[in-house]
């Protein structure tokens, strides 16, 4: 079988998240180092140049430039047989889809938040993210791009709704998300088991960033869980582990168990879906709302409306005797309001 190809870097939180989760289902490939500022010749361009950019082969036997980390792990599923991260029950599943969504799009806001809103943070990132991608770039060019870039990305935490005010909710909601995952990592390993799902990959590719590189984060979380830390290393390569049917946990286990992570992401998350839906509803640039008791300010993400959409989409799908448990377990977390019809009218 020919090897998957696709362009990454190591400081991308998910390529992180996709060459762990491909190296765990055995699907053969092929990461290329760099950026789209330097892209592997003869391969085509994405529509949107993010990372990681996978390259599936189509039918006419050209190459396909492919974005989206959640998406793709659905494909792949397709794809591939065996070792698959997504739990068969389809209530497991929905909580899978919903926290894989949490760490793609709001853990990601730490990460931005830390490695650009600390100076001894960015000092390190700017020069890491220039050799990960040009590790011959001589020394005075890539300084000089080093600077370049983060003066470019400090400017840039606006967007993703970080500055003074927000800094203290990113930071207190990150604190609070490493002891819950501790709490579950120290049950049976992953987060819905003795296997790991797609929200384990996602949460791992997040935290490469944060427990690792950025040195405040780093510092916080191995002081808060040298089990979230030690966890991380297992997670880059675990081609080696057998998983069976049995490993995932019953609904009745996951009820009790993931109940404090699911009311974090309804005290942070949920809140800022609804706000900024609205908000991309209205034609509005920027919201305004509360999350966590305090001021919340950024520019609307059209994307993030588009994972709401989809959340809710894959709500809608469930079974009526499933989405009952649904309910159930989400009653009390905050998290009801996404998916409540009329919720995200003025």
């Amino acid at each position: 079988m020919a090897r998957l190809k696709l362009l990454g870097a190591p400081g991308s939180p998910y390529t992180r998240k996709m060459v762990a989760l491909l190296r765990y289902r055995h699907i053969p490939h092929a990461v290329i180092w760099g950026g789209h500022q330097n892209p592997p010749g003869g391969l085509p361009a994405p529509k949107v140049k993010l990372l990681p950019t996978f390259y599936f082969p189509a039918e006419d036997g050209s190459l396909e430039a492919v974005v989206d980390s959640s998406p793709i792990i659905r494909r792949l599923e397709g794809l591939h047989t065996g070792r698959s991260v997504i739990p068969d029950d389809p209530v497991l599943a929905f909580f899978d889809a919903l926290i894989e969504d949490y760490a793609d799009e709001w853990l990601t806001k730490a990460m931005f938040h830390y490695r650009w809103a600390h100076q001894r943070d960015l000092e390190k990132a700017g020069p890491l993210l220039v050799y990960w991608s040009m590790p011959s770039l001589d020394d005075d060019t890539a300084t000089q791009t080093a600077r370049a870039f983060t003066k470019r990305q400090v400017d840039r935490l606006y967007v993703v709704g970080s500055n003074e005010v927000t800094a203290p909710t990113i930071e207190a909601s990150y604190a609070r998300f490493v002891d819950c995952l501790d709490a579950l990592i120290s049950l049976d390993g992953y987060i819905l088991g003795a296997r790991p799902s797609a929200a384990d990959f996602a949460v791992h590719g997040q935290l490469t960033q944060l427990a690792i590189i950025e040195p405040t984060s780093a510092t916080l979380t191995e002081k808060a869980s040298p089990r979230v830390r030690a966890w991380l290393d297992r997670m880059e390569d675990l081609s080696g582990l057998d998983p069976r049917p049995g490993d995932w946990v019953s609904r009745q286990t996951a009820r009790t168990r993931l109940r404090p992570l699911l009311t974090e992401i309804g005290r942070v998350y949920a809140p800022f879906l609804i706000a900024n839906a609205k908000a991309v509803m209205a034609g509005d640039a920027a919201f305004d709302t509360e999350i966590d008791g305090r001021p919340w300010t950024q520019p609307t993400f059209p994307y993030q409306a588009k994972c709401l959409q989809w959340l809710r989409e894959h709500y809608s799908t469930l079974a009526s005797a499933d989405r009952n448990v649904v309910n159930d377990i989400l009653a009390g977390t905050g998290l009801e309001p996404l998916f409540v019809d009329g919720a995200l009218e003025a």
